[in-house]
């Protein structure tokens, strides 16, 4: 229930921006500048856990804050790199290496729940087995 209330707060308050023009930057090698809040930020990929889609805007979740700007999820996927990060359902992309475990159904990235979306799990399962090889191969 306090999820639910978090997350329709967090919309509310998107709603109420009086300047939504946030933007992405181009990446560079390890990082991106997004525009929140009328600042441009800074954000290494290891450093963002994952990024949530609300309507016309994305949610940043980086190990200390997260960060609010006016983006669709798919040009937001588009833009980062496809090793790091993976698209888990239709409002959701992680970041593989935050992931702590994982069922059939949900990802688990420290306190949160993370939905595995049917049409995304094969995909999902896939990046997850490659990554394993390359760390199992390589140590062997």
């Amino acid at each position: 229930m306090a999820k639910a209330i978090d997350k329709a707060l967090t919309y509310k308050n998107l709603l109420n921006l009086k300047e939504n023009q946030s933007t992405f930057e181009d990446a560079n090698e390890d990082a991106v500048f997004i525009k929140s809040d009328r600042k441009y930020y800074k954000i290494l990929f290891g450093d963002i856990r994952f990024i949530e889609a609300l309507k016309d805007y994305v949610v940043i979740y980086t190990r200390t804050n997260k960060l609010i700007t006016a983006m669709n999820l798919k040009t937001m996927h588009q833009k980062l790199p496809a090793h790091i990060f993976v698209r888990v359902s239709k409002s959701y992309l992680i970041n593989l290496s935050f992931i702590d475990s994982f069922d059939n159904h949900t990802i688990y990235i420290d306190k949160f729940e993370i939905p595995i979306g049917e049409i995304f799990r094969e995909q999902f399962l896939s990046n997850i087995q490659a990554g394993y090889c390359k760390i199992v191969c390589t140590v062997l």
